[in-house]
Order: C-alpha cells, then structure tokens, then sequence
C-alpha cells in the first residue's frame, strides 16, 4: 500500500504544474485520504472537473470563486468548501492564494 513518510518537510516534496498558473505539491498520504498544497497565481483557473473522492479544501491565502454542482460562492482566507464524490468542481483565483485540499480516499494518479 503506497504512503508517505509519516513526516514531511515543506521541501522534501516536489511541485507540478498541472495548469496554467497553478501548482501543487503532495503533502503526505496514505491509502486512505491524502493532503495536497495547491498555489494559484491571481486569475487561474482550476478548470471544472469531477472526481469519486470526497474534497474538503481550506482557504490557506488569497480570495477564490470557489462552483460546486453549478453553485458559485466567494471564499476568503480561512474559509473552506467539501466536495462529496462525483460534483463537477473548480475554482478561479481571484487574487494570489494557496489551497489545501485533503481527499478520501487518496488520489492515486497524483502519484504517476
């Protein structure tokens, strides 16, 4: 069963880029839910998508539009959004920000 170390330094993970102006880096995981950090430079986009995995995601920095199932709503610093499985998702980054998205269970094509 695949896992991270049980600690994880903030530079002993590497970042991708899996759109334009965003980034992200695997925080730790096991096969059950996985912590992911994800950076987006003002107006990107984390384009509408689905996935079986239930998404809790916290506002670490910035201001998003945050559309969950056709709802649309603003979210600042310290606000937060959960995704039950299979809702068409995504977020626009209305200033510079930072997400931490944790999912159940863990995403395993962030691993490839």
């Amino acid at each position: 069963m695949p896992s991270s170390d049980l600690f994880v330094s903030a530079n002993a993970a590497g970042w991708i880029s899996p759109e334009p102006g965003v980034t992200r880096r695997i925080m730790t995981y096991l096969p059950e839910m996985m912590m992911v950090e994800v950076v987006f430079e003002k107006g990107a986009i984390g384009a509408p998508h689905s996935h079986p995995h239930i998404q809790a995601s916290y506002v670490a920095e910035g201001r998003f539009e945050v559309t969950i199932d056709g709802r649309t709503e603003t979210l600042e610093q310290g606000g937060s959004f959960i995704v039950p499985p299979d809702l068409v998702h995504g977020v626009k980054a209305l200033e510079k920000g930072r997400l931490i998205d944790t999912f159940t269970p863990y995403r395993a094509e962030f691993l490839r």
